[in-house]
């Protein structure tokens, strides 16, 4: 995860939350087996952690702050994967990255009513770009 965290803007109803955040682990490196419970892999924690911190930042500009932007209404999320190379599903990226997303950039992702993803290649810079807004 060597790609820059950084935030656009702080979200308000009338200006989208916009994040630029390392590539999330697949789908597939989510989950691991601790004495036959399931629990999220340290790969996955700490990309929540790296996500929730990218969030504060933009919503607060401090590392202290812990705000939602908003717990209850309808959110649309758009979602720009640049990979480094022509491997990996998209689907797999977007579970993982919408789990990271719940709590600080929304209440709780069955928010989400609108759901728009893209995938392009970017060698030089792979990242996932994020938009969080309100719903229309």
């Amino acid at each position: 995860m060597s790609a820059t965290i950084s935030a656009k803007s702080v979200a308000s109803p009338s200006r989208p939350l916009q994040l630029t955040l390392p590539v999330p682990p697949s789908a597939n490196r989510y989950w691991r087996s601790v004495n036959g419970h399931p629990v999220k892999s340290r790969e996955a924690r700490e990309y929540r952690a790296r996500v929730q911190l990218a969030v504060m930042r933009a919503t607060f500009g401090s590392l202290t702050s812990h705000q939602v932007i908003d717990a209850a209404s309808p959110m649309a999320v758009t979602i720009r994967w640049y990979r480094a190379a022509k491997m990996g599903d998209l689907d797999n990226r977007l579970k993982v990255l919408l789990d990271a997303l719940n709590g600080t950039a929304y209440g709780d992702d069955s928010q989400i009513v609108e759901l728009h993803a893209y995938r392009a290649e970017d060698k030089k810079n792979p990242r996932v770009e994020v938009t969080v807004e309100a719903a229309t």
